[in-house]
């Protein structure tokens, strides 16, 4: 088959011949490396080959071709269509006239003039089409009775015959539809007539677009049919080619097998690897893989290590077989506690940290001290003098007997404390369950976060890495699919790769890939890269816990700070008065710690059994505090 023009190629196919393979004989390229212009193909270079499976019809530009004018119809215009065909020439109208009339024309006759015709009714253009119906006398005057126009629009004229030409005369086919004139080879490129539209002589030109597929394309190629290329028909000739189709892994995943399916690798990962397995750093461009199906179960766990000042971060599989133990879990907030509470299930934690509870803009609520055993109770809201409401946490305070000693009289006299969300303190979770544990036993009775220790390592990793730590935080549970994969070099020793995070490009190859006998070895532990690991816990998946509340304005406080601050300024200036030696260094206000009832008592008997004045006995107040100071310049003097 010879080069033909894509339009033209596409105008004379048999939908029912496809699928068609081309051979591009004269490229096109669009400067400025655009290869897709609206999700079309513009680019096709010399010597391409293309197999088209479909054609659609995107639209039809209807084209006046007397103006140029153009217009779209849509591929489902109701219109009809009549062909004009065999055009002749007349130099009169009589001319014409006779040669229907001797030669048995079926009247009517349509006929166009070369010139514009001035009639009493209107002006004739020469682009408007005439019908010729019969002779009769007007105004004493043989004439030719036409009709201008179509349906409601038609304007009776009479012309004498004596009207000069020249004129052309059409031979009308039977009306056709939109699809049937464009499916119909010998209504190609000819002149019609349409009643409905408002130019009497049009000409129609369709716009398909091609969907094929194109060498090592992963996608399928939209062509638009108006690209400027000479295609060849080879398809007799290329029953040998096969056509590459690129598959990405989500792709092979959604296909649902078959498996095990040997592809190879097209297009390796970019950037670092999200897991720092020695089989990450195999998959690179070339390399052979066996997919042996998905993996199960369709659960992962992020877990983070304790105990060191780097943390590592890995992702365990729910296959995996090692025994877990419970750890007492750490909550650096109250906000932390809330999160961990599960009605129905008794949480007990124990203060690690002095905390002062009533303040002024927060009264009522109690302090707590390192080693106060609390039981959370529920979540619930307090109202303040100012009707302003705070979230708290309803917590009970325990003795510090065990609960077996405590008796049921005593549990009722236990206080209760109610603890904001915001407060400050530091707890640890009061336990004693030295069970041993599976890891779906264990996500199954204990939400996440929690803290393990890994008691008996997988039998099935012999380098299992999660014995090797102190402690594991397991933090989220993750949903996610994964493919068991093997290399093609080892088939014996698989791994897990996730399609969403890690999408290769492959291609299928030949060949029947190698299965291990019976149960697929796979590592269920993979160290994550720190990269991927923030990365991933921006996820949605990955509900990170928002920070806790912050605490109420305190405007008293701050007004009695600044008061506090300028008298102890004042003093301190009128006591760098009385001071002669030059050297004596500046005390700077606020320096030292704010001292408790114990501290004071135990810092006034240190004092005494160094010799110095004991503290004169008044009450605690801010002049106290300020007494300490003069004392403390006092024995510096002495000193120097």
């Amino acid at each position: 088959m010879e080069a033909v023009p894509l339009q033209d190629f596409v105008r004379a196919l048999d939908p029912a011949s496809l699928p068609r393979v081309l051979r591009v004989c004269s490229g096109v390229y669009f400067e400025g490396s655009i290869y897709e212009i609206s999700g079309n193909e513009c680019c096709l270079s010399t010597g391409d080959l293309i197999k088209v499976t479909q054609v659609h019809l995107q639209k039809v530009v209807c084209e006046n071709p007397g103006t140029g004018q153009t217009m779209e119809l849509a591929p489902n215009f109701q219109g009809y269509f009549t062909a004009l065909t065999s055009p002749q020439s007349y130099g009169t109208l009589e001319e014409l006239v006779s040669a229907a009339t001797w030669s048995s024309k079926r009247l009517p006759i349509y006929f166009m003039s070369t010139h514009r015709i001035i009639t009493e009714a209107r002006v004739v253009t020469e682009d408007q089409l005439l019908i010729f119906e019969a002779v009769e006398m007007h105004l004493r005057t043989r004439c030719a009775r036409c009709v201008l126009g179509s349906g409601d629009q038609q304007v009776v004229l009479h012309l004498p015959l004596s009207q000069k030409g020249p004129f052309w005369t059409w031979k009308p086919s039977a009306p056709h539809t939109l699809l049937q004139v464009l499916q119909d080879p010998a209504l190609e490129d000819l002149v019609l007539t349409c009643p409905t539209l408002p130019w009497h002589l049009l000409v129609l030109r369709p716009q398909y677009e091609i969907q094929a597929i194109m060498h090592m394309r992963r996608t399928i190629v939209r062509i638009p049919s108006t690209l400027e290329v000479d295609v060849e028909d080879v398809t007799a000739s290329s029953q040998h080619i096969h056509f590459i189709k690129p598959l990405l892994l989500s792709e092979v995943l959604a296909q649902g097998g078959p498996f095990p399916l040997s592809v190879e690798i097209l297009e390796a990962p970019e950037g670092p690897p999200i897991f720092l397995g020695p089989w990450a750093r195999s998959l690179r461009k070339g390399q052979r893989l066996c997919i042996h199906g998905l993996a199960s179960p369709p659960w992962r766990l992020l877990a983070s290590s304790k105990g060191r000042k780097v943390p590592r971060h890995f992702m365990v599989s729910g296959a995996y077989q090692g025994k877990l133990r419970r750890r007492p879990r750490e909550f650096p907030t109250v906000y932390d506690l809330l999160g961990a509470f599960q009605p129905g299930r008794p949480l007990r934690v124990v203060a690690t940290k002095d905390c002062e509870g009533e303040t002024e803009e927060s009264p009522g609520f109690m302090s707590l001290s390192v080693g106060d055993r609390l039981e959370v109770l529920e979540s619930g809201q307090t109202y303040g003098a100012q009707g302003e409401d705070t979230d708290v946490l309803v917590c009970q305070r325990l003795s510090d007997q065990t609960g077996e000693e405590e008796c049921e009289e005593e549990a009722e006299r236990q206080e209760q404390i109610l603890l904001p969300l915001y407060f400050p303190g530091s707890f640890v979770e009061e336990m004693n369950d030295s069970r041993r544990y599976s890891l779906a036993d264990l996500t199954a009775q204990f939400s996440l976060p929690c803290e393990v220790k890994v008691v008996a390592k997988d039998t099935s990793h012999p380098t299992d890495p999660l014995a090797s730590f102190l402690g594991l935080q397991l933090e989220e549970k993750i949903t996610e699919p994964f493919l068991v994969v093997s290399l093609d070099s080892k088939p014996g020793a698989c791994f897990e790769i996730p399609p969403r995070w890690l999408d290769l490009t492959v291609v299928e190859v030949e060949g029947q890939p190698g299965c291990p006998a019976g149960a697929l070895p796979v590592a269920t532990v993979e160290e994550l890269t720190d990269a991927f690991y923030y990365r991933l816990r921006k996820l949605p998946a990955c509900g990170i816990q928002a920070p806790p509340p912050r605490p109420p304005k305190s405007q008293g406080l701050s007004r009695h700070r600044k008061q506090s601050s300028e008298d102890r300024g004042a003093k301190s200036s009128q006591v760098l008065e009385l001071q002669e030696p030059p050297l004596l260094p500046k005390p700077k206000a606020k320096t030292l710690p704010e001292f408790t009832k114990d501290s004071l008592s135990t810092y006034s008997k240190i004092s005494a059994n160094k010799g110095r004045r004991p503290t004169k006995s008044k009450t605690r107040d801010a002049d106290e505090d300020e007494h300490d100071y003069e004392e403390v310049l006092e024995h510096f003097q002495k000193t120097l």
